[in-house]
């Protein structure tokens, strides 16, 4: 697709949603898990968020905004894994991670299926999910939105998610936040009374009754969803020609 072509696709509207996730961030370290989340974080940095830090996915804090797959040409500084660690527990990192399952609280399961004892399948292990989640904000990036990820009970808690930050006290709710869930149906939140996880905003396309029956647990739902925002024509510029002109996003969400 040309970028005269000013129609946006399904993946460039959660391009966007993901973007806008850091905007106002500040100064601080973007840490996007995905093809989309790392377009969006890099449109932020191009467009709304200047101030943002972006990493080359390894261990060096990059100056420019390369597109998926190049090289960066600026070099800002060394950010190895003993530091990027030191870095999450200052709070000044706003992650978006994956989730194989997710509950309506916010707990998500990246660890394993079944039971812990003797598990249907052995997925990543918690990685670092329960220290994101407790000292920095951390979003989720969910590319396929299914009953088998949007789960009434996760099987294992690896991020934490609101009841549970609650039930451990101040010690894990100083800093937990989660501020968005971002699917290829919508974006949501938890901004509910009981720290639920709220329809937000609808894409293009998506009607109400196809998200519900996409989601394995009972979701908050406005009686007025609005719609996800329109990429500008700028920013679908930015997308398409500078981030990813080989249109990667594609292929992490289908067409509608």
């Amino acid at each position: 697709m040309s970028s005269g072509t000013t129609t946006a696709t399904r993946a460039e509207y959660c391009v966007v949603a993901c973007a806008e996730a850091w905007r106002g961030a500040g100064e601080v370290l973007a840490g996007p898990m995905g093809t989309v989340p790392t377009i969006g974080a890099r449109l932020a940095k191009l467009t709304f968020s200047p101030d943002l830090l972006l990493t080359d996915g390894e261990a060096l804090l990059i100056g420019d905004v390369p597109a998926i797959g190049a090289r960066a040409q600026v070099v800002e500084g060394w950010l190895p894994y003993r530091q990027h660690l030191a870095l999450v527990a200052t709070g000044r990192r706003h992650v978006m991670m994956g989730a194989s399952q997710l509950d309506r609280h916010g707990n998500q399961n990246i660890s394993c299926i079944g039971a812990w004892a003797r598990p249907e399948r052995q997925l990543l292990g918690v990685r670092g999910a329960p220290v994101n989640t407790l000292n920095n904000p951390t979003s989720y990036w969910i590319p396929k939105h299914s009953p088998r990820v949007f789960v009434e009970q996760v099987d294992m808690v690896s991020g934490v998610g609101y009841d549970r930050a609650a039930a451990a006290g101040p010690s894990a709710t100083r800093y937990h936040r989660i501020p968005d869930v971002i699917s290829d149906l919508g974006v949501f939140d938890f901004e509910t009374p009981d720290r639920t996880m709220r329809l937000r905003s609808l894409h293009p396309g998506v009607t109400v009754e196809q998200v519900v029956a996409a989601t394995g647990f009972a979701l908050t739902v406005p009686d007025e969803v609005p719609h996800t925002r329109e990429p500008t024509a700028e920013e679908l510029r930015l997308i398409r020609e500078v981030i990813d002109p080989k249109a990667l996003r594609d292929r992490e969400v289908s067409a509608a």
